[in-house]
């Protein structure tokens, strides 16, 4: 019995019935739809997974479970997930940041897939069906919405929960759960100028939460909330519990240069005043940001876009200096990354065995996915920690 309808739970439940033919293999699914993240994944294209596939290199990627996933990565890994796709003909391709789509460039393509690959094997799948409660004697007894069902053993997919009262039954079971926690979320900055930017692409940057050793880079979105982009996600992601515990109020230091340092934004300025000269500031820079990003930094410096270059003052320029590579926006509040909701936190791996998901407190007990205390960044890495665990408990289910 597999209790959950999403990627980790069709994943698991598919290998089970591959691996075992034997065994009846049910899917419970709460709801009425099935794989609702799979559908909205990537703007509704599906992040299959990265083109990253060494265990030690991509577990890096996860904020939470790097010990533990570079042991599963060794028994599945994201070549294998592409070769799993595409022996069921749906064909990838990489993208220049490394993540992994369908060239069909629709997430319908992989539920198609999903549901396909059910029917074949026989994979039952029940809707609207919720597990209230769980008891263990010589087989599983659960009590759902539609009645009691028996099991011999049972894959958990229930995916990550907002509240720990979400997992409190398996709590009760025995297991230790990890407070949730959002991982993945974007920054809001009302009382900010910069949310009239809205729109505006940075291609590189870097962004640290002051006070903190925690840094995101890559691209940067100014929206009329305040900022998003893979940087900002990053950053949310490896601070999740730093900033749960600031109420989500804190100060973001931004390099909008990415990696430049003082000296040689200094001597790129240098350069400007001699080369620009004549020329109003306002007009005319050499950085790799818009002229409307430009002209709100220059204001933030205090310097006026009619000013020469060759006009700018010591005091500016120190000014110019600072905000170019070290702008401070106050953050309050976040807002959850479109509807992929990513959560830290969970059942702890602790009480899971690695080689086979089996729950080490209650046997017979398997895990997928992000019921676990388990989440990784943004480029196809949580589906890919979905494929592994899944892959590994539909193998050891039936033994």
């Amino acid at each position: 019995m597999v209790i959950g309808g999403g990627a980790a739970g069709f994943f698991s439940a598919i290998r089970a019935k591959d691996v075992f033919p034997e065994h009846e293999v049910i899917i419970l699914e709460k709801s009425q739809k099935t794989l609702s993240k799979v559908k909205v994944s990537g703007g509704g294209r599906c992040n299959v997974t990265n083109i990253v596939s060494d265990p030690k290199e991509l577990s890096s990627f996860y904020p939470r479970g790097q010990n533990f996933l570079k042991k599963a990565f060794s028994q599945f890994t994201s070549s294998d997930t592409v070769h799993w796709f595409e022996t069921r003909g749906i064909k990838m391709k990489v993208y220049p940041d490394n993540c992994i789509f369908p060239v069909a460039n629709n997430s319908q393509v992989i539920i198609d897939c999903f549901r396909d690959e059910c029917e074949r094997l026989g994979v039952q799948i029940e809707m609207s069906t919720g597990v209230q409660k769980i008891i263990k004697n010589e087989r599983f007894t659960l009590t759902t919405s539609n009645g009691e069902l028996d099991a011999d053993k049972l894959i958990i997919t229930i995916g990550g929960q907002p509240k720990k009262s979400g997992l409190q039954w398996l709590e009760e079971m025995g297991h230790t759960i990890i407070d949730p926690v959002p991982s993945l979320f974007t920054f809001n900055m009302p009382d900010e100028p910069i949310t009239e930017l809205m729109g505006n692409v940075i291609d590189k940057a870097k962004v640290k939460i002051k006070g903190e050793k925690l840094e995101g880079n890559g691209p940067l979105l100014i929206t009329h909330w305040g900022m998003s982009g893979p940087a900002i996600l990053q950053l949310s992601a490896w601070g999740a519990r730093i900033l749960h515990d600031k109420d989500y109020n804190f100060e973001v230091l931004v390099n909008w240069l990415d990696s430049t340092k003082e000296g040689e934004l200094r001597e790129k300025l240098a350069f400007c005043m001699e080369e620009y000269n004549d020329r109003h500031i306002g007009n005319v820079h050499p950085f790799p940001i818009t002229l409307r990003l430009w002209k709100h930094l220059l204001m933030r410096s205090g310097i006026k876009e009619t000013t020469r270059w060759r006009e700018l003052g010591k005091n500016q320029l120190n000014k110019l200096v600072n905000t170019l590579i070290n702008d401070c926006y106050q953050v309050n509040g976040k807002t959850t990354f479109k509807e992929e909701f990513v959560t830290a936190g969970g059942v702890s791996l602790q009480d899971i065995n690695v080689q086979t998901m089996e729950s080490k407190k209650v046997p017979g007990i398997f895990f997928a996915g992000e019921v676990m205390d388990i989440d990784g960044i943004t480029g196809g890495f949580n589906f890919q920690a979905a494929w592994t665990t899944a892959f590994i408990a539909g193998s050891n289910v039936g033994t």
